[in-house]
Formats: structure tokens, sequence, C-alpha cells
């Protein structure tokens, strides 16, 4: 079993409780839009393991250090992240042709919309989890992010944490 900490658009700032909400997870999971890479070298100080994409806000430090798609196995689960990608039903045309492509992952993760959606596919039976945005910047009114366990090939323990912007 493996517990993460999933995060996105932090634009350039990263909340003390970031670490007090992480503080029992196995990995932590950044969905992009960084902002600068002092939020990227706290994340990644705090002694977890760490899986970051970048964002569109992200200048060319951040897009030479982290990639755009991560497709990484963990546990029994196969997981895609990507900062744009939409969510069922309305995923952006990169990320619909190479899901059409196929293999689909079992979980699909991006950000981007700083709107917090988990939603299961049935069209391509995989969970797509984007946990909305965790910096001061965007519509968003508040701060999100998810904590949840892998377990073999299931999500389980998924916990919404908010906080104020």
């Amino acid at each position: 079993m493996v517990r993460i900490g999933l995060l996105s658009d932090t634009h350039s700032h990263l909340g003390d409780n970031v670490f007090e909400h992480f503080a029992e997870v196995d990995e932590i999971w950044h969905a992009g839009d960084i902002g600068n890479l002092e939020v990227a070298d706290k994340l990644e100080a705090f002694g977890k393991p760490t899986r970051m994409v970048f964002g569109n806000i992200d200048g060319a430090d951040a897009r030479l250090r982290y990639e755009l798609d991560l497709r990484f196995r963990i546990e029994e689960l196969d997981v895609w992240m990507t900062h744009i990608g939409g969510y069922p039903g309305r995923y952006n045309k990169r990320v619909r042709e190479l899901l059409n492509e196929g293999p689909t992952p079992g979980l699909f993760v991006c950000g981007h919309s700083h709107i917090l959606k988990v939603i299961y596919d049935k069209k391509y039976q995989m969970l797509a989890m984007n946990p909305g945005a965790c910096g001061k910047h965007g519509i968003h009114r508040i701060k999100t992010m998810l904590r949840f366990t892998i377990d073999g090939a299931k999500i389980k323990d998924l916990e919404v944490i908010e906080s104020p912007r």
C-alpha cells in the first residue's frame, strides 16, 4: 500500500498546511503549474518521493526539469499524469487521442481547471482525478488537495483537503 498526496496549480505558492496534511503520505504528486522552482524544491526537500509534471504557466526551467506527461506503475496501478487533460466526456484533443490509442491507465491525473473532480470514466474504465488548485491565483475560492491510498490496483481512502485561499 502506498499513500499519495496530490496537488496542482500552486502558481508559486506553497502553504505550510501542505506539509501538515502530507506528513503521513508516502509520495507527493504535483499535476503542474508549479510556478517557480522554489515550490518544487520545497516539496522535494520534504523527504518524500515526488512526481511532478510541468503546466502551461511553467517556464523553461521547469520544462527542462519535468515532463509534460508521466506514465508510471505504482503497486499494480497504471497511472498517467499530465497538466491539461480535461475530464470524462470532455478530454482535450491530445489526451483523447492518446486514450483512444490505448492502453488506458487505471488512474488519470490532471490539473489546470482549478476545479476538484474525481470521476470514474466508464468508457475508458479508469478513474480521473483533478485535485483542484492549491495556490493563491486563479478562479478557485478554496484551496484543495487530495490524499488517497493505492492498494494493488485499487484506489481507496480518498480524502479531500480544503483550506482558505
